[in-house]
């Protein structure tokens, strides 16, 4: 079972970010001839280094969302119940865990989230933040759980 997770995973993630891309003028190489493939991430982790917990039970739901983050702008204070990664494709965004550890990312760079663990993100930066993410869930599980209970600072 786990295994037809990991291929549904890869398959989104793979044809998601297909479609993010598209070859014009300004982004592509008219000499390019061959197919190529990069693996940008292959980990059991997330960004701050605590394991991933294991898949559900149940029928998954794939999700795949585009963030556009403003510059100056702070995301609440969330965590996630499904486990979810993502690319971010302009900008750069920090994200702060509760306990204080942050990660600063940056565009092109591939990013595993926390899985019910508490932080927020922030657009420190001076033009948006475009992020996009993949969501291993199930239906009716929301993709972010907010605290509004805590303070921004």
């Amino acid at each position: 079972m786990k295994t037809i997770y990991k291929w549904a995973a890869a398959v989104t993630l793979f044809c998601s970010f297909g479609s993010l891309v598209s070859c014009n003028k300004a982004n592509c190489d008219d000499t390019i001839t061959e197919t190529t493939s990069t693996e940008l991430l292959r980990t059991d982790q997330s960004w701050n280094g605590v394991d991933l917990p294991d898949y559900p039970q149940g029928k998954p739901e794939l999700v795949a969302v585009k963030y556009v983050i403003p510059a100056g702008q702070k995301l609440g204070w969330h965590h996630h119940d499904a486990m979810n990664h993502g690319v971010l494709v302009q900008g750069q965004l920090t994200i702060i865990g509760l306990d204080g550890q942050t990660k600063t990312i940056h565009e092109g760079d591939v990013v595993v989230e926390m899985v019910d663990s508490i932080h927020h993100g922030e657009n420190r930066g001076t033009e948006p933040v475009v992020l996009y993410m993949f969501y291993v869930s199930q239906k009716g599980l929301p993709l972010s759980v907010p605290h509004p209970e805590i303070p921004m600072n």
